[in-house]
């Protein structure tokens, strides 16, 4: 099936609520093109110099959303048009966000990543810190970023109850979270080979990747 055909069937398929970020990561200009004429409009990138490249050769009303884990030293490079950053996993990384989304006059919309896989190659915060991070005065006085909800990737694993019971937990969390902090309206979880159990358990945006753009070329 075509990149459009892939689409427009994800297109009809999620339901309203739940928003499809199309994962291009290591795919060509011409493949987001297809996607891009089909109708999609937010793409996900997991290298910030790739995603540069593609911004600047791409049309400008796509939203270009970085999934991938960020070096603070790389982030002055997307500053200037990142709509959203799904990975944060630390204050500090929170911290050069706004001190480089300030340069350019912006708020960066980020969503914090919880750690909820066994696997120890998982980036993210405990939940713990997340809510440590939500409620300190520092938090309070960065005025170029903006929280807009949380992260999580499952355990790569065949056992879909594990998966479940750690979607669960998130969107438990995510839940609690949001009693104090109603601005919350994300909830990243799911990708080509879960999404489906995701947005049973809450998931209000989905990475999907091969399933759209085949599988990936990473030569």
């Amino acid at each position: 099936m075509s990149i459009a055909k892939n689409i427009k069937r994800f297109q009809s398929e999620l339901p309203e609520n739940v928003t499809l970020v199309a994962v291009s990561k290591t795919k060509p200009i011409d493949d987001l093109m297809e996607a891009y004429d089909a109708g999609q409009r937010i793409f996900g990138e997991n290298k910030i110099q790739e995603m540069t490249e593609k911004w600047n050769a791409m049309p400008k009303d796509i939203q270009w959303h970085m999934i991938g884990h960020v070096q603070r030293n790389k982030v002055k490079y997307m500053a200037e048009f990142v709509n959203l950053v799904h990975g944060v996993d630390s204050f500090k990384l929170l911290k050069e966000i706004d001190k480089q989304a300030k340069k350019h006059s912006r708020v960066i919309d980020c969503l914090l990543q919880i750690k909820i896989a066994e696997e120890e190659s998982k980036f993210g915060l405990s939940k713990a810190d997340a809510s440590d991070i939500l409620t300190s005065d520092s938090f309070q006085n960065l005025k170029h970023i903006r929280v807009t909800g949380l992260m999580g990737m499952a355990t790569f694993t065949d056992d879909m109850a594990q998966v479940e019971r750690e979607f669960k937990s998130l969107q438990t969390y995510f839940n609690t979270l949001k009693t104090n902090h109603p601005h919350l309206e994300i909830l990243s979880m799911g990708m080509s080979g879960d999404y489906k159990l995701a947005i049973d358990c809450g998931s209000t945006m989905v990475r999907i990747g091969s399933t759209i753009f085949g599988a990936r070329n990473y030569s």
